[in-house]
């Protein structure tokens, strides 16, 4: 059974060499693609590609219920979400790694849940991401002395679009980095009772800083920062424990109505 599950980008290229690919169907139609399953140093390692293989699903068209649902089918109990984002302070620098504690929904038209009745389940959001695997992670941060921040806010916008400098500057009063796929993916992730961790890489700063966002630019910044990606994973996948003593599992025991 494949229990770690890696949730591939804009930023994260090809994840696994030679891959088996698996197709599971769910009640939400299609995921964004078929999911691959590998070995990251020794550790069996399932992943989807949340645009699909050739980037051709914009953020707010993925069909996320779809992707969770198919990683739980196969027995997936923790999710490392690999995402590119801008940064909205100064001190957080283009080429760092973001691991945030907290998030801040923006969004407007997506499916944020399983239960739309007639089970009606609100789960708990106080602490959405899993402190285990954020200190695994922090630690192989700091070994590999990888740019990094641990904590801070994501704030999730619609997308596809990128800000105006009046919306960037009132996202700065909430958040640390701004990106568009955070949302609704950690909370079905909640929801199956799976943990979740984003590794946010920044690109760029937001255009509060008066640069305007270029996607050649973003890409630039992607490309040059794969490496530090899948240098963490190989290190970090391998310390993960097989046993879970996070609460993360237990998020529906007091949700239901």
């Amino acid at each position: 059974m494949t229990k770690v599950a890696l949730i591939g980008g804009s930023l994260s290229g090809e994840l696994l060499n030679n891959p088996e690919e698996v197709k599971v169907t769910t009640p939400y139609g299609e995921p964004s693609s078929a999911i691959e399953i590998g070995k990251i140093e020794g550790v069996e390692v399932a992943v989807i590609y949340r645009h699909g293989k050739k980037h051709e699903i914009p953020p707010h068209k993925i069909n996320y219920r779809a992707n969770i649902y198919a990683l739980n089918k196969i027995g997936v109990e923790r999710i490392i979400g690999i995402s590119a984002v801008g940064s909205l302070q100064k001190n957080i620098e283009p080429g760092t790694i973001v691991m945030p504690d907290q998030f801040f929904d923006y969004t407007k038209g997506r499916n944020y849940t399983f239960y739309d009745g007639p089970k009606v389940f609100h789960i708990s959001m106080a602490d959405p991401f899993c402190p285990e695997l954020t200190d695994v992670f922090h630690n192989v941060l700091l070994d590999r002395k990888v740019k990094s921040v641990k904590g801070g806010t994501y704030v999730c916008i619609e997308g596809p679009r990128f800000s105006t400098r009046a919306e960037s500057k009132f996202f700065r009063n909430v958040g640390d980095i701004i990106g568009m796929t955070l949302v609704p993916e950690i909370n079905l992730a909640r929801e199956m009772g799976m943990c979740y961790l984003t590794l946010a890489t920044v690109t760029d700063y937001d255009v509060w800083a008066d640069i305007p966002v270029s996607s050649k630019e973003v890409t630039r910044v992607m490309k040059e920062n794969e490496g530090n990606v899948k240098s963490v994973l190989a290190n970090a996948i391998p310390k993960i424990s097989d046993q879970r003593n996070c609460k993360c599992k237990y998020s529906l025991e007091e949700a239901g109505v």
